[in-house]
């Protein structure tokens, strides 16, 4: 069965936090990076169970990937959540893994505006092994033979 550690990059983010890892249940190991957080985030990612890492100036993504299990790494920011449907699909994969496993997983993901929710058209390369090296800043960069994870990822931008 593969394991999936989640990677977020953190600062200042203590009143998103909690939510988003209380969706994180697929995920068999979270690793917060703090960027010098002066605000509860820190004890709030210790409380989930997460190993914190003090960021590192201009290390790259995968440098602190050092820290986290084999297996894959779940990319998301402190501001998004799994939908159930993401969190099924994500359990899916783990105890009936797709043979030949693909390269990347990608998923869809909608954005809170004063409107309502909007999808964001393409979808995100979020789920990649543990050794993957294409990097665009702190997320994987786009991969176009990626397989498409069922449900969203939720991006909260309203206080």
């Amino acid at each position: 069965m593969p394991s999936i550690t989640a990677l977020l990059h953190t600062e200042n983010d203590a009143l998103r936090l909690g939510r988003c890892l209380e969706t994180l249940h697929p995920c068999d190991q979270i690793v917060v990076v703090d960027h010098g957080s002066r605000d509860l985030t820190v004890r709030i990612a210790r409380a989930y169970g997460a190993i914190v890492l003090p960021a590192e100036h201009e290390s790259s993504a995968d440098f602190y990937l050092q820290h986290a299990g084999s297996g894959w790494i779940f990319c998301l920011d402190p501001r998004e959540s799994f939908t159930e449907g993401l969190s099924a699909s994500l359990f899916e994969w783990k105890f009936l893994p797709v043979s030949p496993t693909p390269s990347a997983f990608s998923v869809r993901m909608r954005e809170e505006t004063d409107l309502g929710w909007v999808g964001i058209p393409a979808a995100q390369t979020r789920l990649v092994p543990h050794g993957w090296k294409r990097w665009m800043g702190r997320f994987p960069r786009h991969e176009p033979t990626a397989a498409s994870l069922e449900g969203e990822l939720l991006r909260f931008t309203l206080p």
